[in-house]
């Protein structure tokens, strides 16, 4: 059992990764390598950190590559691919995969994001520290480009108020960074309105007033654009946790796989942050 007592995640990891073509036409976006590991797995090196005891991870483009990551035996009996036909939306992910989604709390994340922060002190803070009126903890950061975020507002309790998604000149920098750990009510409410599909629209907007905010000081980081995903090479080193992840016969041949030369490439040289 982990720090949050019975607790489940869904890694989100569907998207088509449009921005970051033509890389991902050769290779799913959540497995793009960061330091030499796809990012999908600095996730679950995460969940594993925070002892999370199931893991669903939705997928829709490149099944089969997916698929073969995911069906590693170091993820066997833990972590479970969840195949949509169609993208259900963030949302819809949730609903669709309910009977998967047992226990207390329900970590989401968007796992095309790269993040390096205390997740120990994050899953802390929803068990211990958030407002006792609230039902969702949103993981916030810092953000460069605000009019590209969603941004939202607090109070004095750092609880969310305010939600502005992608809009010019927003009131602040502080966004929303697409990691949520939501109470049992969350999901049994998305269940009981099918008509929700999109977690940052629709899900956020019902429950302002009730979503304590944590700040993440380290990095985060939308990777998706080959500028981003250059820049992510650089902003810190693989994380320790990763050591849960041996060289198998997986990571043997992803080692010598083309995205990786592919990646490299990329040359934008250091941006002024």
């Amino acid at each position: 059992m982990g720090q949050l007592g019975a607790v489940t995640a869904l890694l989100l990891a569907a998207g088509r990764g449009k921005r970051l073509r033509p890389l991902t036409e050769h290779w799913p976006k959540p497995l793009m390598p960061v330091n030499g590991r796809p990012l999908l797995e600095h996730w679950l090196g995460y969940m594993r950190e925070v002892g999370v005891d199931e893991v669903v991870v939705n997928v829709h483009h490149h099944v089969d590559e997916m698929l073969r990551f995911l069906e590693r035996p170091i993820f066997r009996g833990w972590v479970h691919p969840s195949v949509e036909e169609e993208i259900l939306g963030t949302a819809g992910a949730v609903r669709f995969n309910r009977e998967k989604l047992g226990g207390e709390s329900v970590i989401v994340v968007h796992a095309d994001n790269l993040c390096r922060c205390d997740f120990s002190d994050f899953v802390d803070f929803h068990r211990r520290r958030r407002p006792a009126h609230t039902d969702i903890t949103m993981m916030t950061f810092e953000a460069e480009v605000p009019e590209a975020c969603g941004i939202v507002e607090t109070d004095a309790d750092d609880v969310v108020v305010g939600f502005h998604e992608k809009v010019l000149d927003p009131p602040g920098r502080r966004a929303n960074g697409a990691v949520y750990i939501l109470d049992r009510t969350v999901v049994d409410w998305i269940v009981e309105h099918p008509e929700v599909t999109d977690f940052s629209t629709e899900v956020i907007p019902e429950y302002l007033g009730g979503i304590a905010a944590w700040h993440n000081s380290g990095v985060h980081r939308d990777v998706g654009t080959p500028e981003m995903l250059d820049r992510a090479q650089r902003d810190a080193a693989s994380p320790a946790i990763l050591e849960m992840a041996p060289d198998d016969e997986w990571s043997a041949w992803f080692s010598g796989h083309p995205i990786h030369s592919m990646v490299k490439a990329l040359s934008f040289g250091e941006v002024e942050r």
